[in-house]
Order: structure tokens, then sequence, then C-alpha cells
């Protein structure tokens, strides 16, 4: 196998630390949370006070200032154990960003500590009804009041912590009629007037996240909590586009991540597992098709540590950031499925963790942007896209 290069000592002494942590205060609740639907509001507590949550934000505004790379061993090994209810990654390298990279000194000062602290929970609100992929379609409004404020009305669907969110980037228009150019993001906190959660909702797999629906019933939100204040108005759209290459990337690195912890459940599977009283690895057909799984994900491994070193350069570009989602959660599902197999009967059990893996695969090349519009986005850079 070809070795890794992209981390250094400090972090792989972090991933051993932050591991430990996830056996302690993950694995043995992982399987209760999924029957209940979401984690319990404690764990966000516990990685706060053990300093993995928004790590990268600066000191000053409670984070660790360390770079992207110890974001990147969180989601690795956050998909290594199959834990996929727990939100950090969004938390800490979605919305902190956006509070971080757009936001006023004053809404850095007031929101970043308390995510970094777990005091409040963060998610970010894009997806309605009738608007998934397609950003410009949102419906969702904010209208100038007199007095400044803005007054919001809508509706938003698949909120990724929306059960515990306590700050939700909300995407709205603020110029209706402006189309993309008229999108602005709004800073909501739990308890604003007409702001209310929906149901959980019932998913396919990933079911120990919160994902929920969202209503906006006339919500009036202070013009501080426009983000990034006025030079921001009307500008949200923008604000978008810049940060959803490194929201793809970590859709790649947990996509990777995750296929490889299925061939290593299925590897020792295989050795284990007898069928006419030889292991199913002794098959030409089982080993053959791990050695091509293998080899895949050793490619695509590569291949996102590579678009890693750029993410820390700040030089990912768009299209390679689409490349790499839609290519490795291609990978993924194509993996977990093989895996699948190669477990039999037992690899449709739920109480296997290929199996809570295969489900929890699907979603993958459908957020951040359906892997469809991640071909169109690599034909645009080509010089491809239609007229």
């Amino acid at each position: 196998m070809i070795p890794r290069t992209l981390f250094t000592a400090d972090h792989e002494a972090f991933r051993d630390a932050f591991r430990k942590f996830c056996e302690k205060e993950i694995a043995p609740h992982h399987e209760a949370w999924e029957e209940q639907g979401y984690v319990d509001r404690a764990v966000w507590n516990k990685a706060g006070d053990n300093g993995y949550l928004c790590a990268t934000m600066p000191e000053e505004y409670g984070g660790s200032g360390v770079d992207k790379l110890y974001s990147v061993v969180q989601m690795e090994e956050l998909a290594r154990g199959g834990w996929s209810g727990i939100g950090y990654s969004l938390h800490s390298e979605i919305v902190a960003p956006y509070i971080l990279h757009y936001g006023t000194e004053e809404q850095k000062k007031k929101y970043l500590p308390k995510l970094a602290s777990g005091e409040m929970v963060g998610a970010i609100a894009m997806s309605e009804p009738a608007a998934g992929s397609d950003l410009q379609g949102i419906k969702s409004t904010a209208i100038k009041q007199p007095d400044g404020s803005y007054l919001l009305n809508g509706s938003k669907t698949f909120i990724t912590n929306g059960w515990h969110a306590d700050l939700v980037v909300v995407v709205a228009k603020t110029q209706p009629d402006a189309g993309a150019k008229g999108t602005s993001l709004l800073l909501v906190e739990r308890g604003m007037k007409g702001f209310e959660t929906g149901k959980r909702l019932k998913k396919l797999g990933l079911k120990a996240q919160d994902t929920s629906e969202l209503f906006f019933d006339n919500v009036r939100v202070p013009a501080e909590n426009l983000l990034g204040g006025a030079a921001f108005e009307n500008k949200g759209f923008i604000c978008l586009m810049e940060q959803l290459p490194w929201e793809r990337m970590q859709i790649s690195v947990t996509a990777v991540a995750s296929a490889q912890a299925a061939i290593d459940w299925t590897v020792q599977y295989v050795k284990e597992r007898k069928v006419f009283g030889q292991p199913v690895a002794s098959y030409q057909n089982t080993r053959y098709t791990l050695a091509e799984l293998q080899t895949e994900v050793q490619i695509a491994q590569v291949f996102v540590d590579k678009c890693n070193e750029l993410v820390v350069q700040d030089k990912l570009d768009t299209a390679t950031a689409s490349m790499a989602k839609y290519w490795t959660t291609d990978l993924q599902c194509k993996v977990m499925d093989e895996c699948l197999q190669l477990h039999g009967g037992y690899g449709y059990m739920w109480e296997y963790p290929i199996t809570r893996a295969y489900a929890d695969a699907r979603v993958q090349r459908i957020y951040g942007g359906t892997n469809e519009i991640m071909k169109e986005v690599i034909t645009r850079a080509m010089g491809l896209g239609a007229k």
C-alpha cells in the first residue's frame, strides 16, 4: 500500500486521543441512539469539553487554531467506527466556517465560542421540500422591515443536527425577484418566536443522526443576525458557492474511510466464515473481489489525500472537489454492496456493521449536491456546459 504522507505525528497523536474518546463516549451508546433517532445532547458537551468541536477556529474564538487535517482525522475515525449519528463535522467545518469567514466581529464573538464549547449545536438550512441540489430554487423569504429586521417565512427539510440545533444558518431570499442574486444567510436561534422544529425524519440510514424539518412562520430576525451584516445582504449565494468545495471534500473523506472500514470488516469475516467446509476467503471469487475493491479504494485515498493537501493550501477548486465527491461516493456504494454480498445472509442483518454502513452510504450520492449535479459542474469547468 502507498504510505500516507498527509498527516504529521501531531495529527496521529490527535487521532489516537479522538479514537479513545469515540470508543468511550460514542461506541457503547450508538445502537441505542439509532433506536431513538438522535444522539444524546451530552455527547456534544463532552466533545466540547475535550476540544473536539471547532478545533480549526482561531483560539480567540474558542478553537485551537489547528489546520483542517485535524478535522479530517475526526471524520475518518467516525467513519471507521460506523458512528454516523455524530454531526460534529457539519457543526465544526460547515456552520462555524460560515461565521468565521463572513460574520461580523460581533457575530464571531457571540457564536463561535459557544459552538466550540458545545453550548450551542449548529445546523445549516438549505434544502426545501421543492429545492434540494438546486439552491437557486429556494422559496423561503426574509423580507426587510422598516426597523431593519427581517421577517422570515418558509420551511426547510433534511436538516442535519436540526433536532438539537440552537443556531441555524438559514438560506433565504431577501430579494425574491432577483434569483440567486437575492439570496442571504441569516442566523436564527432556538427560541425565536415563530421558529419551530418539525418531526425527526425516518430515514433509510443514518438512523442516529437527528435529521429534521424546520419551519419559519413570521420569524422576526434582527438586523444584526444577517450573516456578515449589511455588506452581505443578497450575497449569500456567493458565500454558498465558496464553501461548497470543502463541504464536498468532507463527504469524500467519509466515503473513502467508510469504504476502507467495510473492506477491513469483510476481510475478517471471510477468514472466519466457512462454506462447504472452507473459509469464504479461500474461494477465488472472494479474494479477487476484495483485491479489486482494495485497489480502487487505494486509488481513491491517494486522490482524496491530494485534494486535502490543496484544501490546506486553499487551492482546491470546485470542479476537482466535485470529481472527488461523485467518484468516491459512487465507489463507496459499490464497496458496500460487494462487501455485503460476501457476508451472505448475515450481511442483511442490522446487527452487522456492514448492513448499517450499506444503508448509511446511499445518501452520500445525494446530499452536498447530487452526483449528477457534480458531473454538470465538472463539464462546465471543461467548457462543455449547456448554453
